[in-house]
Order: C-alpha cells, then structure tokens, then sequence
C-alpha cells in the first residue's frame, strides 16, 4: 500500500485513539488501549492503476506503517497543490451520532497544557472532535472489557463508537506496525473475545487496515488462511451485535487498482452481508476525499455483493491532499480533513471518519504513536 494505514510504530499499542463528541461513557483504565495512539501505516507501493491518487507507487496508508520498500508513490496529488476542493468541503460539523470517547493522548495534553497558547486550537479542532479507538495490542485477557468500556460508554451517551481491532498475525508485513497475534487461532480467538464487548447497540468496525490491500508480502496458502480469518471475523462480530458495522481494508486511492483491491476483498468475505457492511480507505493517509470517493465506488462496484455495502473514509489528515513527493511520515503543508461525520451526502459513502488521531507522529515529527503538540498545531491552525 502506498502508503500503509497502520504503520503501528511500536509505540506501545496503538490501541487508543480515540475522541468522541461529549464525554459519555468513560471506561476503565483497561479499556484505554494501551497507548491511545493510533498505530503508523506506512506508504506502500503504488499501484499503477489508477486511483485517482497519487500514490501509484506505494500505498500510504494513513498511519504510518513505513513499509519503505513500498514507499507511497502518492502522487496523489497532482491536485495536491490546490487545497482548495477539501477547503470547500471541510466546513461539515462533526456529526453528533459518533463518540468521542473521553481518554485519549490529545485530551491529555490539553488538560495538562491550560496555559498553552495552541491549546484552544488543538481543544476546538481536534481533542472535541470524534475518532476511533485502536486495540493493537494482544492481550487476550482484557480485551472484551476494553472494548465494552468504550461501547458501555457511547451507549449511555447515545453515540455510535468506532473501532479498529489491529492484532492479525504478520500486520505490516514486518514493517514499522509489526506485532499482532501470534498466529490465527489465537487471532480467533481474540476477535471472539473482541466480540463479547461490542454490546448490542450501534458501532462502526474499521477491521484490520491494511489486512487485504498489504497482504503481497504473504504466500498464497498464508494470504488465502488470513482471508479465511478475516471473513469469520467479520461474521463473529456481527453476529455478536447486530447493529455492528464492519468494513474491511480497501487501502487507497494510491495503492492497488480497484479490480484488483475487489478481487482480494471478495476472498477476506467483504462482498458477503453476513461478515461485511462495505469498505475502508485512506487510513492514516493523505489522499483527497473526492479521490477516495471515486476509488471507493470503483471497488464496490467491482466487489459486487448486496447493494447495501458501502465505504468509509478517514479524513483525519487529508486536508490538502497527499504531498507531491509521496512523504507519508508526518509531511509538513498537511491539514485536516473533513469533520467526522455519518452525513456525507454522498452515495454509497457511509461515513468520513477520524480514524488516525490528527497530532498522533508517525515517527518523524515525534516519537511514533505519541500525540506531538506542534504537529497538531500545524494541522490545525
């Protein structure tokens, strides 16, 4: 992938991002997921066909993962020197539907920083805004009463959580974000644990980022058992909560042609109703909206399945598109996106979220998965 989505640096677990409108629901201590940092995807390689994107050479996911041999070739942007098509469409308020989920690094850092000038800024613009929660970190011990801690608190506040389970064997193909399971029964094993803590109300499940789109480091008996865990996943956690949405990796406009990215979707079980709500792209990248919004159809489109599937884009970072010379770790002139929200306007796309923690460094501003106060300043001021 361009750019890989989760480029987890070791920083411990990025299990925790996290930021939700209104502080309902709490949680325990064990349910901060162990760093609420959102894990580095790194860039991968582009992939010629043709996201309207940059990045044809590697794909960047949005978080860090830097699997630089395939570094993002992101060009996505030929675009990206005129922000002004995000700039015109940035202005959404963040929908009061999704949970900002009151522990967090950012939070954090504003309450320990009063007096800091950037503060109100980075309060206002990021920490009141909604993100997901990352569970990075296997721990099969405490993972059902993690995850209940946050969807226990959005149920009481009325709001619709968002998830990323990261903890499949072999995650960024040995790259920066390594880590996970140590293989797939035991990954089973922690998704049906993950499961027993989604409840029975509404939440949004962003799986694995970068399971599907980053899986050519894997052999075909490996990627096709991975596939295989992947769509009893999907089927484990919907089957827990009915009103849970899952969507699976579709990497990004940068990455693999949207044939090609349908193609290995269709073997994870994300054209199947019984595992699958649909798509995910652009986590922790840069790409454009508009770019993902036509990728995005391109893959479902290609993907088949039920006509309900749909997509979700994280907007966390992509204000101005992708950087012309493909930097995917904590490039400057970046800015936010749109605010999160489940009122896109837009046909077949279900949400625009923040699912990497704007001020979150990938590694080059700051020590990978720690919130970096000047970083988020700069996004966004």
């Amino acid at each position: 992938m361009v750019a890989a989505a989760s480029v987890v640096v070791a920083v411990g677990t990025a299990t925790g991002l996290l930021s939700a409108l209104d502080t309902g629901g709490g949680g325990a201590d064990e349910a901060r997921p162990e760093a609420t940092s959102s894990p580095l995807l790194a860039p991968l390689p582009a992939v010629t066909s043709a996201p309207p994107t940059p990045s044809a050479s590697k794909s960047p996911s949005p978080s860090a993962r830097t699997t630089k041999a395939r570094k993002p070739s992101r060009t996505p942007s030929p675009a990206a020197p005129d922000p002004e098509p995000e700039a015109k469409q940035a202005p959404a308020q963040a929908s009061a539907r999704l949970y900002r989920y009151p522990d967090s690094q950012v939070l954090d850092w504003v309450g320990a920083h009063r007096d800091d000038p950037r503060r109100p800024v980075i309060e206002a613009e990021i920490a009141d805004r909604p993100a997901a929660v990352w569970f990075a970190d296997f721990s099969p011990s405490t993972i059902a009463a993690r995850v209940r801690a946050v969807t226990a608190g959005a149920a009481v506040a009325g709001r619709v959580p968002v998830l990323v389970p990261y903890a499949v064997p072999d995650r960024d193909c040995g790259g920066a974000s390594q880590g996970g399971a140590p293989d797939l029964d035991a990954y089973d094993d922690w998704i049906d644990a993950f499961a027993a803590g989604l409840g029975s109300d509404e939440v949004i499940v962003v799986l694995e980022p970068d399971s599907v789109a980053l899986s050519d480091c894997l052999s075909t008996a490996r990627r096709t058992d991975r596939f295989a865990s992947l769509a009893r996943a999907g089927r484990v956690l919907k089957a827990a909560d009915p009103n849970a949405r899952v969507y699976y990796d579709a990497g990004h406009s940068g990455w693999n042609a949207p044939a090609k990215q349908a193609a290995l979707l269709r073997q994870a079980g994300a054209a199947s109703a019984a595992s699958s709500d649909g798509v995910f792209s652009n986590v922790s990248n840069f790409h454009r909206t508009d770019d993902e919004i036509s990728y995005d159809r391109q893959v479902l489109d290609a993907l088949g399945g039920p006509a309900g599937l749909g997509a979700v884009i994280d907007t966390s970072r992509n204000g101005n598109g992708a950087p012309a010379d493909g930097e995917w770790c904590d490039p400057d002139g970046r800015k936010l996106g749109r605010a999160p929200t489940t009122n896109t306007g837009e046909a077949r796309i279900d949400a625009y979220l923040w699912v990497k923690l704007p001020g979150e460094s990938d590694g080059c501003k700051g020590t990978p998965g720690t919130f970096t106060a000047s970083y988020a300043y700069d996004l966004a001021r």
